[in-house]
């Protein structure tokens, strides 16, 4: 299924008036976990402005132990901080890395803007080197774009 396939898929379960905000979290990270045959892992992390850390939210994949994730630490703390979209395409060349699974091979994130302020993010681990493209980055953001309407 196409990243275009997807998006009215997407903005159909934001859009669902019965789930809550947590339940339309789970089901898009299922949905895209189910399509995309690259995407093994897909979760959001939310942050506490106050304490400076990342909190697990809603996700699909392989347990982790990473329930709180502190500024600056890893690719999604790094996130955190620089407001910009992260894209690892060899999670062994980095140094800030925090290894959740040896399976994990790349990873995605993606910041989620409410009101200007980066508030989360979309992490998308894959067991494939670089498979992640300029086109995951759009989808990802569009994807934070329809998440954003539930704040």
């Amino acid at each position: 299924m196409t990243f275009e396939d997807l998006k009215p898929k997407v903005t159909y379960i934001i859009s669902n008036s019965v789930l809550s905000r947590d339940e339309k979290l789970l089901k898009i990270c299922e949905l895209l976990n189910n399509s995309i045959e690259y995407y093994n892992w897909v979760g959001f992390y939310f942050a506490n402005l106050e304490t400076k850390t990342l909190h697990l939210g809603p996700y699909v994949g392989a347990e982790t132990d990473h329930k709180i994730i502190p500024y600056g630490k890893g690719i999604c703390g790094q996130v955190a901080v620089s407001n910009e979209n992260f894209v690892v395409p060899d999670v062994a060349a980095q140094d800030n890395y925090i290894a959740c699974s040896f399976t994990v091979k790349s990873e995605i994130v993606v910041p989620l803007f409410v009101n200007g302020e980066n508030i989360g993010q979309i992490d998308i681990d894959s067991h494939v080197i670089n498979p992640f493209t300029t086109a995951d980055e759009r989808f990802l953001e569009f994807v934070n774009q329809e998440i954003a309407k539930l704040y």
